[in-house]
């Protein structure tokens, strides 16, 4: 998260919990630890905020609102579907290469201790670019007369797990090992298996709607 001298206290408790998850890794992030970090007492915290909770939710809902405004760009900007995808998985982890502490979050490791709302809420978000990369599939055979080369929800399963175990790595390597290296690559190798050219199926006649 960026810091602007001009920002909220509000936002300047999110920037600093964000910094001490980057700064931190493997910590528990504790409140008296982040008000010194902030540079105020543990009360002005929850002035702001009424619990550690609450800061985790409003990064996460830092990471919703920045990430989805992007895909709806995307899915605006860009009409080929494997572009879209590739494009929806560049962004998250180009997101996350960007702002380490807030990977940790998505990877939930600085959620052990926490809540079970927390937890849901990360994985809501995650179902939700799931569901995204879903319908691109499906729209694919409309709008490019492609097939996916296997059902699109066990398809895009798939790309989301490999874009999740590379930011594992990230977190798991304290943010030594990029989860952008070899992408491209990898991506090359996903991107020759999605699809193949959509055959229409037979009618009783035995010929297919578009050979009569």
């Amino acid at each position: 998260m960026e810091t602007n001298p001009k920002i909220s206290r509000k936002d300047q408790i999110l920037q600093a919990l964000a910094r001490m998850l980057e700064t931190e890794p493997g910590k528990r992030i504790t409140t008296a630890a982040l008000a010194q970090e902030v540079g105020v007492s543990e009360a002005a915290l929850y002035r702001h905020f009424p619990s550690k909770a609450k800061m985790f939710e409003g990064l996460i809902r830092f990471i919703e609102d920045t990430l989805f405004q992007r895909i709806t760009r995307i899915l605006n900007e860009e009409p080929l579907s494997a572009a879209r995808c590739e494009k929806i998985l560049l962004l998250l982890l180009t997101f996350c290469v960007r702002n380490p502490g807030l990977t940790r979050l998505l990877v939930g490791d600085a959620l052990a201790g926490e809540t079970d709302r927390l937890r849901e809420r990360i994985a809501q978000f995650f179902a939700r670019i799931e569901a995204q990369l879903k319908q691109i599939l499906r729209e694919a055979q409309i709008r490019e007369n492609l097939a996916t080369t296997l059902p699109p929800g066990q398809l895009a399963n798939l790309l989301l797990a490999a874009a999740e175990g590379r930011l594992v790595q990230f977190v798991r390597s304290e943010f030594r090992e990029s989860p952008l290296d070899n992408w491209e690559a990898q991506w090359q190798f996903l991107s020759r298996n999605l699809f193949e050219p959509y055959t229409a199926p037979a009618d009783d006649s035995g010929t297919t709607p578009a050979s009569n």
